[in-house]
């Protein structure tokens, strides 16, 4: 099913346009996900260098341990991440031919995990064009209490706090600005094999994992085919500019070694 074609209805695509964000129910088969989960979990836990116990952490630390490319160390999770099913959700929801990997990011929200704050993943993306998307797919079911993401809808059309990293900071600051502006949080349980996809600029957060098991997420950033690399505006940018998109420059193609044409 990874690799199955999924036609979105064009009432789905104007829904991810006017709200940033789109659930679909039911996109990838259960079983087959719980297969693939398990390596992705095995993985994130081997492969991760969080030490520190909860109590000791940072906001952004508290929020889940997180490892990226797990793509470059299973053959498991690297048919995963390359499947064409997701791929071809991306490319139609952002309304082009075809998608690279930007990369992939496992997040694993432990037993009273803290919250995710609020925050767009394009502050961190040295992008010249706002043609990413980032799929969310839980590798278990995700009920309310797990702190599913939670997206402010309408919220992509707003500058404000786009120059704001994930902190207390963005917290405090994107919820206040949201709420003045009216765009109102939607929040949802996911069930196993729903899978969310939200843009770049769309702002969104999670809330803390309250129940006794981790909350165990697989996610997978597409852009364009044909993005190009833009200037980098701050360090953080910078930072993704020689991780994500290595030996490339301003005005190059984002085509790296890292960024595979998925479709």
């Amino acid at each position: 099913m990874l690799d199955m074609p999924f036609t979105i209805a064009e009432d789905v695509i104007a829904h991810y346009r006017n709200d940033g964000f789109v659930r679909l129910p039911g996109l990838l088969d259960a079983e087959e996900l719980a297969h693939y989960g398990a390596e992705i979990t095995r993985l994130t836990l081997a492969l991760n260098t969080q030490v520190k116990p909860l109590e000791e952490r940072e906001t952004y630390d508290r929020a889940f341990l997180q490892v990226m490319n797990l793509w470059r160390s299973s053959e498991e999770a690297r048919r995963f991440v390359f499947g064409k099913r997701l791929a071809g959700v991306a490319a139609q929801l952002l309304g082009v031919k075809a998608v690279r990997l930007y990369h992939d990011q496992s997040l694993y929200k432990e037993p009273s995990g803290g919250i995710t704050p609020a925050h767009a993943d394009q502050y961190y993306w040295p992008l010249a064009t706002d043609r990413a998307i980032t799929a969310w797919i839980p590798l278990q079911p995700v009920p309310l209490e797990m702190g599913p993401l939670e997206f402010y809808a309408g919220s992509h059309r707003s500058e404000i706090g786009r120059d704001l990293p994930i902190s207390d900071e963005s917290e405090a600051r994107i919820t206040a600005d949201m709420e003045a502006q009216g765009f109102p949080i939607d929040r949802a349980a996911y069930a196993l094999g729903d899978v969310s996809f939200h843009g770049g600029w769309t702002f969104h957060r999670a809330g803390p994992n309250r129940s006794r098991k981790p909350r165990s997420v697989m996610t997978m950033i597409y852009i364009d085919a044909d993005m190009t690399v833009a200037e980098p505006v701050n360090r953080m940018q910078q930072s993704d500019l020689a991780q994500w998109l290595p030996g490339l420059q301003p005005g190059d193609l984002a085509a790296s070694p890292l960024n595979p044409l998925l479709l």
